[in-house]
């Protein structure tokens, strides 16, 4: 087991690079699904190494569900724009439109969820046999069942019980027609190794994950954005509170932290010294004891 010195160990980074470079090798049209967040943005950044000098050769596909923090889309064009990649985006609003879903009601009503739709038309629309993710085996419990090549059948569904051993670095990328994969470049990393690696690498991330006064209101024992998204009652009271997000997702079911932590140490800090989990602010988990894992079993990222 690897203990916390404070240091991003290097060989964490040669593996993702060895992975993602398995990618190029293995498949024929592959993508990174880019949400803004922390992870995804170590994604682009491990993907710029493996490829240096070159450009990435793959696009950014992102499912934009039109309840995304308006900080988090800046950034991600912001970024799209400094490092001339090419970004996909696929919103959410047409698959309600096309009457594929069914937007939500009520007070948790939330687009999450609807994201797997989107999802799965863009992977069969534009071919792509491969989609990176940034998910790391220490986020949620399903996301622990995962391979690093995790296959999806011709539906886009996953099933834990048929994933294949992955033995030593032996990466096995054959598929079926109509099957594609995800992959899981940072599954062997922590929470504490990617902010360990936002700092050495001196990344830029959306504002949001530092301190910042922002309009709340509290539900449930957790600090809310203030959204013309989220359906609030009228006994809940919107007031300003210097808050930070500790993890980025739709604005419908991320929570705030209670922080004054406006520098990356800072943050490390607090997160070492945490008491709950970084999911534990996104109320789409809470909905059930297996709720990521029936939303991975149906396409989910």
């Amino acid at each position: 087991m690897r203990v916390f010195d404070g240091q991003f160990p290097r060989e964490l980074e040669d593996e993702a690079i060895y992975i993602i470079r398995e990618v190029a090798a293995q498949f024929e049209k592959p993508a990174i699904l880019f949400s803004g967040g922390k992870d995804s943005i170590t994604l682009v950044r491990l993907a710029q190494k493996a490829f240096y000098p070159g450009k990435i050769p793959f696009p950014l596909l992102h499912i934009d569900t039109g309840h995304n923090f308006p900080e988090t889309i800046a950034f991600r064009d912001q970024l799209v724009e400094e490092l001339g990649l090419e970004l996909i985006v696929k919103y959410v609003q047409d698959s309600i439109d096309q009457q594929k879903v069914q937007e939500e009601s009520g007070k948790y009503a939330s687009r999450n969820a609807l994201q797997t739709v989107t999802l799965l038309d863009a992977i069969e629309e534009l071919k792509f046999d491969a989609c990176l993710g940034g998910a790391r085996r220490d986020e949620e419990k399903a996301r622990a069942k995962e391979r690093i090549f995790s296959v999806r059948d011709d539906f886009g569904q996953w099933d834990a019980k048929r994933q294949r051993p992955e033995l030593f670095d032996m990466l096995n990328g054959r598929i079926n027609v109509g099957e594609n994969v995800r992959v899981f470049p940072i599954s062997n990393w922590t929470e504490i190794d990617v902010w360990n690696y936002i700092r050495e690498e001196k990344l830029q991330i959306p504002s949001i994950y530092y301190a910042h006064e922002r309009e709340i209101f509290e539900r449930d024992g957790l600090i809310w954005p203030d959204s013309p998204f989220i359906n609030k009652s009228e006994n809940e009271e919107v007031y300003k509170k210097v808050v930070r997000f500790r993890t980025v997702g739709d604005m419908t079911c991320t929570a705030a932290v209670e922080s004054v932590a406006d520098h990356i140490d800072t943050v490390i800090d607090e997160i070492l010294s945490a008491t709950i989990s970084e999911r534990g602010a996104r109320i789409d988990d809470k909905r059930s004891e297996a709720a990521m894992e029936k939303r991975k079993n149906n396409g989910y990222f």
